[in-house]
């Protein structure tokens, strides 16, 4: 990814801003840090198609069928906005609201992963 250089730039420099904001004004602080969060994740979207491409030659090279990968792949996407959400929560410091949330992100993993066990304990049966 080459844009972890501007992304880095632009972490730093809205960190030290919030700091400085935060002094005076804490719901602007938290307003630039929600800002820079949502500028670098739209940098690292150009990543996702890189990822996206090769999941699928691999996929494809491996014989896995759509209906494996596809959990996978939502479940990752779970992990990162739970983990995104309940960290912008313990900003606002309300750490309870992350931990329920983290709770939650654990619980749609699971049952986006569901499918995928179903299908491991069919393969397993065809075995037998």
């Amino acid at each position: 990814m080459e844009n972890i250089g501007k992304i880095a730039a632009l972490a730093v420099t809205a960190a030290l801003c919030a700091v400085v904001v935060r002094r005076h004004a804490p719901e602007l602080g938290l307003i630039l840090a929600l800002t820079a969060g949502a500028v670098i994740l739209a940098y690292s979207v150009t990543a996702l198609t890189g990822i996206t491409e090769m999941m699928q030659t691999l996929a494809d090279t491996a014989g896995l069928s759509p209906a494996v990968l596809k959990p996978m792949v939502k479940t990752v996407g779970v992990g990162i906005l739970t983990r995104l959400t309940a960290e912008v929560c313990r900003d606002a410091k309300e750490n309870a609201i992350a931990a329920f949330v983290e709770t939650a992100g654990a619980c749609a993993a699971l049952l986006l992963c569901l499918p995928l066990m179903e299908s491991v304990l069919s393969m397993v049966e065809q075995l037998m």
